[in-house]
């Protein structure tokens, strides 16, 4: 039984944390306050993320058949972001351009929010967690390394939760040690946050069109 559990667990927290090295909003984000705040509010922001994945996650293991009959309303949602994720990267970009040394606060950051706050709303606006999710839950439930079960499925979560935060880490300190190392200024972190979003945004504009074309 607890071979069992941390296999699963293991096999949760692999896909998570492989799927948060790349750079992504989120975790560049984080860096980002680590770095113009203080490390609290970085972790307050992740810990947030890492929440509303968890929810997304359970939704996509529990709810696979209601999922593959609902596929438009995630095409409505995953346009929706394409748009605000454009919008903040071209703003970012911006403020990145007539921004003045002496500013220190990214375009993202740059509220009186709670970032706790800012974490769920930032997360949550990214609908495709559950596709991922649904994608990586099902290829595991199939091979039967994660079985049906209520006890396989809160193990599975437990594990993806650990590596989602874990991930958050290396970029909360690794990144906050890389760029103070590097002496990079605010006006660089706002570059790289807005191309951040506008790749992120592409991405999901290829991702949809080339689905629609898979489906011809």
């Amino acid at each position: 039984m607890l071979n069992e559990l941390l296999f699963v667990m293991f096999t949760g927290f692999g896909v998570s944390f492989l799927g948060q090295l790349p750079l992504g909003n989120l975790n560049v984000a984080a860096t980002q306050i680590g770095v113009e705040e203080n490390i609290k509010n970085a972790w307050l922001f992740s810990l947030a993320g890492a929440i509303v994945e968890i929810i997304y996650l359970r939704i996509a293991l529990n709810s696979s058949e209601w999922l593959m009959h609902n596929k438009m309303l995630f095409n409505y949602l995953s346009w929706g972001t394409v748009v605000l994720f454009y919008t903040l990267g071209f703003l970012s970009l911006r403020k990145a351009v007539l921004q003045k040394e002496a500013e220190k606060k990214g375009l993202l950051i740059d509220n009186k929010i709670n970032r706790f706050l800012l974490g769920l709303m930032l997360s949550a606006v990214n609908p495709m967690q559950i596709p991922f999710w649904f994608f990586w839950g099902t290829y595991f439930i199939n091979n039967g390394a994660v079985k049906p079960t209520a006890f396989d499925f809160n193990a599975f979560t437990a594990g993806a939760g650990l590596g989602t935060l874990t991930g958050q880490a290396i970029y909360i300190h690794g990144g906050n040690w890389l760029i103070k190392k590097l002496k990079a200024s605010h006006r660089i972190l706002n570059i790289i946050m807005g191309a951040v979003f506008i790749i992120s945004a592409t991405i999901q504009v290829y991702k949809i069109f080339f689905e629609s074309w898979l489906k011809k």
